[in-house]
């Protein structure tokens, strides 16, 4: 009795990130987002300095700070997304870009499938993907589901690995990824996948766990980890041709 299991399509995987990654920083939805994070942790009755610590604290050491307040705090998971990824005026904040529908369109779906990979919830990754015109560009999403226990996130090991079981690949060479956050690509270099790219737009600010960060131009782009770097999403093309038409 053979199990029912599909076989694996052959085409390699784009992963795009979504958040300051599909859309630029200068949007400031990750400082809209920041805000709120930080309402959310006064909501619980911490003081401000208590909350802008326990933010950072919870974001560096998880990498979500919802993932520090799940294991510290008795709150509910999905009224955080409803509070502070739900009420994000995405609409005011960022529009369909032609130029970034044409390069979606303009990879080769003979060569690629194409899905993204967030650390969002699910609600707030479709939101964005639906604004941006994007839909229909995208094959699959994995995403961070809220709901579950002990959830994992980038750049933990275990959320790639089920990266790539949700998307059927075993082969980790066959993966690109493109993602705002040089901790995210650095993991999923060092688990082998193949292409990896760094976005980033140096001069613009973005909110890291309450915390605003320049991005500072980074004179270490040739380091040992082959990660390129970029500050537009065109640039893909020329760093891999292979998967264009």
């Amino acid at each position: 009795m053979s199990l029912d299991i599909p076989d694996e399509d052959p085409r390699s995987i784009v992963w795009f990130d979504i958040d300051n990654t599909l859309y630029s920083a200068s949007t400031k939805i990750s400082q809209a987002m920041g805000q709120r994070i930080h309402a959310y942790f006064v909501g619980l009755g911490l003081d401000k300095d208590k909350a802008s610590e326990l933010h950072h604290a919870y974001y560096t050491q998880y990498g979500l700070a919802l993932r520090g307040l799940t294991r510290h705090h008795d709150i509910d998971p999905m009224d955080f997304d409803r509070k502070c990824d739900g009420t994000l005026p995405l609409d005011d904040l960022i529009k369909p870009d032609p130029r970034l529908r044409e390069l979606f369109q303009d990879l080769d779906r003979t060569k690629v499938r194409v899905w993204a990979l967030t650390n969002a919830y699910k609600n707030h990754a479709q939101r964005v993907l639906k604004i941006l015109d994007l839909e229909d560009q995208i094959e699959g999403l994995v995403y961070c589901d809220y709901q579950q226990i002990g959830f994992t996130c980038k750049p933990e090991p275990d959320y790639y690995h089920n990266a790539m079981k949700q998307a059927n690949i075993s082969d980790p060479s066959k993966c690109y990824f493109v993602d705002d956050s040089r901790l995210n690509v650095i993991s999923a270099k060092e688990l082998g996948w193949g292409h990896c790219v760094h976005f980033y737009e140096v001069g613009l600010e973005t909110v890291e766990g309450g915390k605003t960060k320049k991005l500072i131009r980074d004179t270490n782009t040739n380091d040992l980890e082959g990660i390129a770097q970029i500050s537009d999403l065109e640039e893909l093309r020329t760093l891999w041709p292979e998967i264009f038409i």
